[in-house]
């Protein structure tokens, strides 16, 4: 008995753990599901900024950048799949393990059952449970096995609806085993498509790239107008900043800065947003990240970005992606303009825009609209986004929502 209540609590723990194996695995499975969705659509929006560009005669960098970044999303995708795949592949052999060891339950209930049901048979008819009773030594030993034979009733009861359940069970298990290798099979499916698909986006790069031989002049003088607006940027950018954290004095002290407690509690607040706050656009898609890069096309040539570059369809608008003040707005080139939103110790710049709606000293809300992004000749539209602690460049990246 201390045996079969054993092998019970044992059956009853890997049931529990087996459960919890089971239902972190499909949590697992629906968090890579919305994300493969999400990579989706970033790869159709990407499409659809190649599109509006390729109206233009001539490739653009902007478009080699947009072709490389749809590439690491279709890497990205392609990763998805094989997480989903391996994770849709423990599922299985977890499903698999737990058909065996049904198999096995119901295999020992079975053998318990058939045992006692030979044992209730002796006792079927009235005449030999009467001879069973009335053997018995003495009163207290006919009560006693008058409560042994209700038991065994009861027992067989309830042995006969415990092998139904495990029937059912399995069943189900089985049902659940079957639908999981259908879906796999599609997953594989869809996994091979991402390979070709991958492999036909890779000849396009190679295309655009080809594309710009004989246009290594005209791609260094465009890169010397950026990097002058961006020098320019950065330069104004520190003034303003500069100007905003300025030491102040006060009568009989020397000049020192101070956050008044309310900026105090706006940068601790912007701080521990780190990695939650929302997109400075509705919709985009990362062209250029943070940090020095090679040129895509000028090799030994080296570009740095205190910010991220966002490509973005036309007439969309920047929003601000936290409560703050604005320091500043300026021109940065001929016709566009840069906004600059203080947030304490911490500053968040939105530039290349056309038009904006906002003024010096203006309140700010999350999520409130900016001005709309510049769309050039070429039919690209793109925000230059920075997030800086005082003059120290931060990388985006870290700082807005995934």
């Amino acid at each position: 008995m201390a045996m079969r209540r054993l092998l019970y609590a044992v059956i009853f723990t890997f049931t529990f753990v087996l459960a919890g194996t089971l239902l972190e695995a499909q949590e697992s499975q629906q968090q890579l599901e919305e994300k493969r969705k999400k990579i989706e659509a970033e790869i159709a929006y990407t499409n659809k900024l190649i599109a509006e560009i390729k109206t233009d005669k001539e490739t653009s960098i902007n478009q080699l950048q947009l072709v490389e970044s749809k590439i690491n999303s279709r890497n990205n995708l392609l990763a998805n799949y094989k997480l989903q795949i391996h994770a849709l592949t423990v599922s299985i052999e977890t499903t698999e393990l737990s058909i065996r060891n049904l198999n096995n339950d119901l295999k020992t209930l079975k053998k318990e059952y058939a045992k006692i049901a030979w044992y209730a048979y002796q006792y079927k008819t009235s005449y030999n449970k009467l001879i069973f009773l009335f053997s018995a030594e003495s009163l207290n030993q006919a009560y006693q096995r008058m409560r042994y034979l209700d038991q065994l009733s009861v027992f067989l009861r309830n042995q006969a609806k415990g092998i139904s359940d495990k029937e059912s069970e399995k069943a189900t298990a089985l049902a659940k085993l079957q639908q999981k290798k259908e879906e796999l099979k599609g997953l594989l499916k869809h996994e091979s498509n991402e390979v070709y698909l991958l492999e036909g986006e890779r000849q396009e790069k190679v295309k655009v790239t080809t594309s710009f031989k004989g246009r290594e002049q005209e791609l260094r003088k465009s890169l010397k107008v950026k990097e002058k607006e961006a020098g320019d940027l950065d330069k104004r950018i520190e003034d303003i900043i500069a100007l905003e954290t300025k030491p102040k004095s006060t009568a009989g002290k020397p000049a020192t800065y101070a956050l008044t407690p309310d900026e105090q509690l706006l940068s601790n607040s912007f701080f521990a947003n780190k990695g939650k706050l929302p997109w400075p656009l509705e919709r985009g898609v990362v062209s250029e990240t943070y940090g020095v890069h090679t040129h895509p096309v000028l090799k030994k040539v080296q570009t740095k970005n205190n910010g991220v570059d966002l490509a973005t369809a036309k007439n969309s608008e920047a929003r601000c992606i936290f409560d703050g003040m604005v320091a500043s707005v300026t021109t940065i080139s001929n016709t566009n303009l840069a906004v600059i939103v203080k947030h304490g110790d911490y500053f968040t710049v939105y530039s290349n825009l056309d038009e904006v709606y906002v003024k010096k000293g203006d309140q700010v809300k999350t999520n409130q609209l900016l001005g709309q992004v510049h769309t050039n000749l070429k039919g690209e539209t793109e925000l230059h986004f920075e997030v800086r602690k005082g003059v120290i460049p931060q990388n985006p990246v870290y700082w807005i929502s995934h």
